[in-house]
């Protein structure tokens, strides 16, 4: 049925090793960004790879690509090792990056200093099981040291950060605070705030945190970089001063400074913790009937009064949140795994990602108290066009929310359809998105959002039924079944023959009669059939069931080849084709709008039609994208096509040709990005994950 040939050959082309500059261990590979703290589109901070780049080779940096100041030394038998960022201090050598391992939640790296190795964890939680920690803005990053030589050694650890975290202008002024206690906090923030305004994408509002308990031996200092680096490889601690002299962030560059001494080492030492994180108040601007304005809060702020409090619980809980993170780890990959290693790889990658889009928040009452009735989630377009819940972003994203947690996507989908419940929205198709710019969600009363009129209709309809079916929750249903409806209504008009438009691939540009496109409309409608027989509303129902049907029979007279071998990507021209992701929400949703020699065909088409990196989204170019690469992977009926798109996929992420958070758009034909970083979209390599 399959092309054998070209199948092995394409089997071959991935198996190929790809080799770069990678002198240390990866486990299970080296990707080409690693996350370090990765929690919410501010906290960020990501070491750029290439072919390889040890944690003491770079600077962290946002997800943008613009530097985090961020460094570390140990001190062994009074000689200094840098084993974060890239410091110029002079006295101090470079440690030995021997290994790097990443899972779903942690980065963990050995560097060598001498005769003592560190082991350092970045482990940034994924608690979606308890939406008050996984609001949580705030990311650990935990340092151990052993004697490599059997010996007995003398180490003290130092670290710090930079005001490089609180502004994307570095001419801008900073000022900052350290409290003492029980906990070491430093405090950094702008001397002039923008509610709601980003800089090169860096928010321009709040503060950030550097906190560490104070246990015996701690010592912290506020500074230039130069000097209080110097201070601690001269004198193996801090001198537990602050400099007041608040200015520009690339005026001598302020540090704030952290450092423990460990006392004499030979067996592996508990871990020293540090939280870094980043917190404002309020978190996203909102829109109400009536054009009205709500601020919306971290929801985190529902269960500690303030943010000391709330860093204290945060760095006491430490060992709990990696004994869970473990457990979560190891649960996605023996799930991840029951698909290929190859898989469970991407997975891997792709969680924290997802997540760090996202900021859960709850609103206040009239009397200033939370509601936390009122909890929703929003999510930033990253690295495209910086919309706030942009709807064909959180449908490819989906299948993460419904693995994990698909009460988090209920909270993404609700301000949309809250917002245009109010009626301020003037199109009768669903909105693209419900801000321009985050974390601003105001809204498009003008009706001017990009359009994408049959894309994002039928993803709200399908990705509410499959919440639904997912939980049994039929409120969301019930309140807003009227807009469901016009959707519905929509999609019956301009879905079977859809007009000239753009698709969530919008790069591609517009164009009419789209082949997939019309499979979620049709979908989007059998959606709305079950959606009205769950609230008892049966005529609709019927209604619903039976246009899906009629149309799905016309639509294979107009989406199939002239010879019948593959599904066109425009209506009438045989010579094109492309990947029909599409349809994965047929097998999501279990609605058998379309039959099995649809996915046999197409599955067939896909094995003799790859490049070296998988197949390219369509004929237009040859590039595709690794989330409906996964998608398509779910949806194909032969395991081994299965399984080479999935590899395709881990072969691009291994390549080594980027230094940028994992993009989705790239290359098939030798695996370069194309554009896009850090997208939350590739919480769809959870496709086959969301089918178990």
């Amino acid at each position: 049925m399959y092309a054998p040939a070209l199948l092995a050959t394409w089997c071959s082309m991935l198996l190929a090793p790809v080799l770069g500059a990678v002198t240390w261990t990866a486990t299970p590979f080296n990707p080409a960004s690693v996350p370090l703290a990765v929690r919410t589109p501010y906290v960020s901070a990501w070491l750029p790879q290439g072919a390889g780049t040890a944690l003491n080779a770079a600077w962290p940096t946002l997800w943008t690509g613009s530097i985090l100041g961020w460094a570390g030394y140990v001190k062994v038998d009074g000689t200094t090792y840098n084993w974060l960022g890239a410091p110029t201090v002079s006295d101090a050598s470079k440690a030995t990056q021997k290994s790097l391992t990443f899972t779903s939640t942690q980065s963990v790296f050995v560097l060598t200093a001498g005769p003592v190795d560190l082991t350092i964890t970045f482990l940034s939680p994924v608690e979606t099981s308890d939406l008050v920690n996984q609001s949580l803005p705030f990311s650990y990053y935990a340092v151990s040291a052993a004697a490599n030589d059997g010996k007995s050694h003398s180490v003290q650890i130092y670290t710090d950060i930079s005001a490089e975290w609180v502004t994307g202008d570095n001419s801008l002024t900073a000022n900052w605070t350290t409290t003492t206690g029980n906990i070491i906090t430093h405090q950094v923030q702008l001397a002039s705030q923008g509610s709601f305004s980003e800089i090169n994408d860096h928010i321009q509002q709040g503060s950030a945190y550097h906190a560490t308990l104070n246990t015996q031996g701690a010592t912290w200092q506020t500074g230039e970089d130069a000097v209080v680096r110097a201070q601690f490889i001269n004198n193996g601690k801090l001198a537990n001063t602050a400099d007041t002299n608040f200015r520009a962030v690339s005026d001598r560059w302020p540090v704030f400074a952290l450092a423990h001494d460990l006392g004499t080492v030979t067996s592996a030492t508990a871990p020293t913790v540090f939280v870094i994180g980043h917190v404002r108040d309020p978190a996203v601007q909102y829109i109400t009937a009536n054009n009205g304005r709500q601020n919306r809060s971290y929801f985190f702020w529902t269960r500690f009064s303030t943010v000391a409090s709330a860093i204290s619980t945060f760095i006491n809980d430490y060992s709990n949140a990696l004994a869970r993170a473990k457990a979560f780890d190891a649960k996605v990959k023996a799930d991840a795994s029951k698909i290929s290693s190859d898989y469970a790889d991407i997975v891997a990658l792709s969680i924290r990602q997802t997540l760090g889009a996202c900021e859960i928040t709850v609103s206040k009452t009239s009397s200033g108290a939370f509601n936390t009735s009122d909890v929703t989630t929003f999510m930033k377009e990253i690295s495209s066009d910086g919309n706030t819940n942009t709807v064909d972003v959180i449908f490819p994203a989906w299948p993460l929310f419904l693995y994990t947690n698909p009460v988090i996507g209920k909270q993404l989908l609700l301000p949309l359809f809250e917002y245009q419940a109010t009626g301020q929205y003037p199109n009768k198709w669903a909105v693209h998105d419900i801000g321009a710019h985050y974390p601003q969600a105001i809204g498009h009363n003008d009706g001017k959002d990009e359009a994408m009129q049959v894309e994002e209709s039928g993803n709200m309809l399908i990705m509410t039924l499959s919440y639904v079916q997912k939980t049994g929750d039929i409120a969301l249903l019930k309140q807003f079944f009227s807009l469901l409806d016009q959707w519905a209504q929509f999609l019956i008009e301009d879905s079977l023959i859809p007009a000239e438009q753009l698709s969530t691939d919008d790069f591609a540009g517009t164009l009419a009669n789209q082949t997939n496109l019309a499979i979620k409309g049709i979908i989007g409608i059998k959606a709305m059939s079950q959606i009205a027989s769950l609230v008892g509303d049966t005529t609709r129902a019927n209604n619903y069931s039976s246009i899906a049907a009629s149309y799905q029979t016309q639509w294979q007279n107009f989406a199939l080849s002239s010879d019948k071998t593959h599904l066109t990507l425009a209506y009438g021209n045989s010579a094109s084709w492309g990947l029909s992701y599409n349809l994965y929400a047929d097998k999501l949703l279990k609605t058998n709008v379309f039959p099995q020699s649809i996915f046999d065909l197409q599955t067939n088409w896909y094995s003799s039609h790859a490049n070296a990196f998988g197949v390219p989204l369509d004929t237009r170019h040859t590039y595709t994208k690794s989330d409906w690469e996964i998608w398509t992977a779910a949806l194909v009926t032969s395991t081994s096509v299965r399984d080479t798109l999935i590899s395709s996929v881990r072969k691009y992420a291994a390549d080594g040709k980027s230094s940028q958070p994992l993009g989705d758009w790239y290359e098939t034909t030798d695996g370069s990005v194309e554009g896009f970083r850090a997208r939350p979209v590739v919480g769809g390599h959870l496709a086959l994950l969301a089918l178990q």
